[in-house]
């Protein structure tokens, strides 16, 4: 091993031994923490990059795609809740081949399409089954591309053709949704299936259309509105109908003076009315006339073809005519139609009550007329409105206010907690990196500091000559040498201070003592390698 190599190695072990505890500790945490970083960093490196291999995949076509890819050690990723497989990069096509031998994703014939498949010689039972079936595809191919719906199935129930009215029945169908996880399908939305599904067959009404989704709920049922009863249809009315008064009144009373409550009732089920009025035209002539004369002859005293004696007086022959006239009068015609579709409202009452205290001059005919115009009241169909000067009561307000207030009071005093702890915990994260730096200072200057002490040695003369070596050694456990010269010791130099006056010789020998002591216990090998040098060099003098 080269010469650097050995004495970089060298240096790094005894900087490392001479490490605390913390800062072992320290140097571990880190070292594992560069080590994870590093790891962690060539795991990503590594990963291979993922691509779509197949998207939009059936439930069962993505577990036959999932055994295969299995069977074949690829790795793979499923996402948009297993309609899609991501497969690496470098084995897209080859996985795709593989598929396709396996006939992989399942085409199924669906929609139109299953009239390109059919024979000339098909029956027509098969045809109509065909056309079922492609309707079917079709509206559950388009059912499924709403947003939020992964799948989609419709089964519809087409009754025969009958030429008897009476025996007419009404085509229904079932719709079988299912959304994305955790999340439902608003009204609006139902409502847009409802109608897709029965506008594309002929003769269904959207009261016949099912909807229901893969939690089991009905969205929609046979025989009720598309999506929404007569409660829900007649809450939604009161609450937009009030909203409109409520906004007019507070316009013109003031907010906080009135308040308006709406109750209307819906038709449940659709109607229609046909009247004919028939009205004479004043001097308009006859459209048409016709008349008509019969003429009779007889003897007198004689019966004839009438059967009967012509009257007394009457001789010889007699004469009888008879006129009949048919006129045919202009008139007018007036024919009227009128249909009632189902959820439109067919009566409605609005009370309106006004704060006789937050008022000064209150009209109630003009404010009963506002309201009327405001709410489209019809008093041919039964709507009644009523408008009442009352005094308000004052103490849910000033409840709803001081709930208000805590609330407002618990919010501030929330978010001065949440600031109060992220302070803290700054402070505690400053703290604590100030401190870890402060302690990292001190250990390395006392290391420092250790290390130029330890460096420092010098052999400094004695002021007065010794007579004995056992002088310097007195105070130690066992003297080294019974009989030795008198040899200058080395002193060890500290924190070089000047010294102001000659000391006494006792006072430089126990200064030299304790220094001598000091070092000793310092570094016991380098103190017996100077005492041997002592020993040796008094022996050859």
């Amino acid at each position: 091993m080269p010469a650097a190599v050995t004495s970089l190695w060298t240096r790094l072990r005894a900087t490392i031994a001479g490490f605390t505890l913390a800062q072992r500790t320290i140097a571990i945490i880190g070292i594992a923490v560069l080590a994870m970083g590093v790891f962690a960093l060539a795991s990503w490196m590594s990963r291979p990059t993922l691509t779509p291999l197949f998207s939009g995949l059936s439930a069962s076509d993505a577990s036959a795609v999932v055994e295969q890819l299995r069977s074949g050690s690829i790795p793979y990723e499923l996402t948009d809740g297993g309609s899609t497989v991501l497969v690496p990069e470098t084995a897209v096509y080859e996985q795709r081949l593989a598929a396709a031998a396996a006939g992989l994703p399942s085409a199924e014939s669906s929609g139109y399409s299953l009239f390109d498949k059919m024979g000339v010689t098909s029956s027509e039972f098969q045809q109509s089954v065909t056309y079922k079936r492609a309707i079917e595809g079709e509206l559950a191919r388009t059912i499924g591309a709403l947003e939020n719906v992964t799948t989609a199935s419709v089964q519809l129930a087409l009754p025969e053709e009958s030429v008897f009215v009476s025996q007419k029945i009404e085509p229904t169908a079932s719709v079988f949704i299912e959304t994305s996880r955790g999340v439902a399908l608003p009204p609006e939305q139902v409502e847009a299936i409802v109608h897709l599904t029965s506008a594309a067959v002929s003769g269904m009404k959207p009261e016949n259309v099912a909807v229901v989704d893969a939690a089991g709920r009905t969205l929609s049922a046979i025989g009720g509105d598309a999506t929404r009863n007569a409660d829900q249809q007649a809450g939604a009315y009161e609450t937009r109908m009030a909203a409109s008064v409520q906004q007019m009144l507070d316009t013109v009373l003031g907010t906080g003076n009135a308040t308006v409550s709406v109750a209307a009732e819906m038709q449940q089920a659709a109607t229609e009315r046909v009247d004919e009025t028939y009205t004479p035209v004043e001097g308009a002539l006859p459209a048409t006339e016709e008349s008509s004369t019969e003429s009779y002859t007889g003897t007198g005293g004689q019966t004839g073809v009438l059967g009967a004696e012509l009257p007394a007086g009457v001789g010889g022959a007699g004469t009888y005519e008879s006129t009949q006239t048919n006129r045919s009068n202009v008139v007018n015609k007036t024919v009227e139609s009128t249909s009632t579709p189902a959820g439109s409202v067919a009566r409605q009452t609005v009370a309106v009550a006004v704060n006789a205290d937050g008022t000064d001059v209150v009209d109630v005919a003009q404010l009963e007329a506002l309201v009327m115009s405001a709410a489209g009241i019809d008093r041919a169909r039964g709507d009644q409105v009523t408008v009442e000067l009352v005094a308000f009561s004052d103490q849910g307000a000033a409840a709803a206010q001081a709930a208000l207030d805590a609330a407002r009071e618990a919010d501030e005093a929330e978010r001065s907690a949440e600031t109060l702890r992220t302070a803290i915990v700054a402070a505690v994260v400053v703290l604590g990196l100030i401190g870890a730096t402060i302690a990292g200072i001190v250990i390395v200057r006392r290391r420092r500091a250790a290390a130029e002490d330890e460096s420092v040695l010098t052999l400094t003369p004695v002021d007065e000559p010794l007579d004995r070596f056992d002088a310097l050694t007195r105070g130690l456990a066992t003297p080294l040498l019974d009989e030795a010269p008198t040899v200058p010791l080395p002193a060890v130099a500290l924190d070089p201070e000047p010294e102001p006056d000659p000391e006494p010789v006792q006072v430089a020998l126990d200064r030299r003592r304790a220094e001598i002591g000091d070092f000793a216990r310092r570094d016991p090998a380098r103190t017996a390698d100077l005492l041997r040098r002592l020993v040796r060099d008094s022996t050859d003098a």
